[in-house]
């Protein structure tokens, strides 16, 4: 434990602050809690540049540990892939896929003004809102562009759906397994007798990589996920 907040702490050193001058790699490891058991999470995002464009991509992959993993033998692989803008991110596919199942997927077409939605042999075609970010992009996309200080308005998609979404702006101080942060709180906002939750930490002073998240999706499944490592790699594009 304390190798990996060396080496977190090492990448905050060397992290730059001009978005001119990416990390090529940022790899975090997240131990995760819900109402039946415990498991891991691997998130990986990878930023290559081609033609002049800063192209990103970011691939999670949850699973199951311990006895929990008898419950819960197949692993939860999400992926978005786009480019980075001064606005931020800015997704042309993303998709999650839970064991065996048939991925849900959302291909982005901004020449157009499309998004299309795939989920369980459903195809829909919908308008596509400026600034529409996947579930996973929306965790990143604030390490490049900036945090409005009240309030966060955003269409999100899930890959079967897409809606606006209202996160409040609130900070706190939180303690993590490799040391405690400063960080800003995202709290969507639900409609009234909702059971729905979800809370995004991003750290502060360390470039707003998403360090807890906290959620109750439409199974009823309460998760939290918390930040254990952080590793950030840096090479030449040739």
């Amino acid at each position: 434990m304390k190798c990996a907040a060396l080496l977190f702490l090492l990448g905050l050193l060397s992290f730059p602050v001009m978005a001119t001058d990416l990390p090529s790699r940022i790899e975090i490891k997240y131990a995760v809690t819900t109402d039946i058991g415990e498991g891991e999470i691997d998130e990986v995002m990878e930023i290559k540049h081609v033609d002049g464009k800063a192209h990103y991509s970011i691939n999670s992959e949850a699973q199951a540990t311990g006895m929990y993993k008898l419950i819960e033998p197949n692993s939860i692989m999400r992926h978005s892939e786009g480019f980075i803008t001064k606005y931020g991110l800015r997704p042309m596919r993303a998709y999650e896929k839970r064991g065996k199942k048939q991925p849900s997927v959302a291909e982005f077409d901004w020449n157009n003004h499309i998004i299309t939605l795939n989920h369980q042999g459903h195809h829909a075609k919908e308008k596509l809102p400026d600034g529409t970010l996947d579930r996973l992009s929306l965790s990143y996309n604030y390490m490049f562009t900036e945090l409005p200080k009240h309030h966060v308005d955003r269409y999100v998609t899930n890959g079967h759906n897409l809606r606006l979404t209202r996160y409040t702006i609130s900070k706190e101080t939180l303690n993590t397994p490799i040391g405690k942060m400063e960080t800003m709180v995202l709290t969507r906002q639900e409609e009234k007798h909702s059971k729905l939750k979800r809370k995004i930490w991003l750290a502060l002073n360390n470039h707003m990589l998403p360090v807890r998240i906290v959620s109750v999706e439409d199974n009823g499944r309460e998760i939290d996920k918390i930040v254990t490592e952080v590793n950030i790699s840096y090479k030449p594009d040739h």
